[in-house]
């Protein structure tokens, strides 16, 4: 593969990530190579790269997964309509999170392991970081839920968050860009919090309620909206 040129790099190296996706080289589900190989392949920086994945998360192809690498998640960019529908879906979606992400929340509790624990606080530490840049919010948001399921040690429910997060993701990108920065405020944040705090010590009946106070929430301010 040829070096890209020193114009809109950024732009170009996801455009590049983009046909290789559309081509076959990787499939929904497969894994990226690092950084690393992948800036020496389109002979840019890693900063690159790491802005490129970015912006195709942002439009629901890649996903970050804290720990764990990055991961083809659609095989093509969204057409218009495509968007459409999934702005007009997120109350369903939203709907299957909690559906998902409560039942989830009380396994953790009772499940979790020291491991689990150092990966949520992780996640946390993480999206605390970058409540300032919309992309990255919902990718380190995405990234926290996910480590709180992964504490549940239930292999179907975090194969059907992965599912769900990949069609939400643009989804709330759309939504929080009519909210004032930073898009986590420091209640969305504590609320956070209270739900790792509810984890750490065994509270599976709190951890269930505060996913679903905090999910419910999100659809109650969508419909005042």
């Amino acid at each position: 593969m040829p070096p890209l040129s020193r114009t809109s790099l950024a732009d170009q190296a996801a455009d590049a990530l983009l046909a290789r996706v559309r081509s076959g080289e990787w499939a929904v589900g497969d894994k990226l190579p690092g950084e690393t190989t992948l800036a020496t392949q389109l002979g840019v920086g890693r900063s690159t790269v790491r802005e490129a994945i970015r912006r195709l998360a942002g439009i629901g192809v890649l996903a970050t997964r804290q720990g764990a690498g990055v991961f083809v998640t659609r095989l093509d960019a969204p057409s218009g309509l495509d968007t459409m529908l999934d702005g007009a879906a997120i109350d369903a979606v939203l709907e299957a999170r909690i559906a998902v992400e409560v039942e989830a929340a009380a396994l953790s509790a009772r499940r979790r392991t020291e491991g689990d624990l150092d990966a949520i606080r992780a996640a946390l530490a993480i999206r605390a970081a970058h409540r300032a840049d919309l992309v990255r919010h919902v990718e380190t948001d995405t990234d926290f839920h996910r480590a709180v399921i992964a504490a549940a040690h239930n292999p179907v429910l975090l194969e059907m968050f992965d599912g769900i997060a990949a069609h939400l993701r643009r989804a709330m990108v759309d939504m929080l860009r009519s909210r004032p920065e930073p898009y986590g405020g420091d209640d969305d944040q504590e609320s956070h919090a209270d739900l790792l705090a509810a984890v750490e010590r065994g509270d599976a009946a709190a951890a269930a309620r505060l996913s679903r106070e905090h999910l419910s929430g999100m659809l109650t301010r969508r419909a005042a909206h």
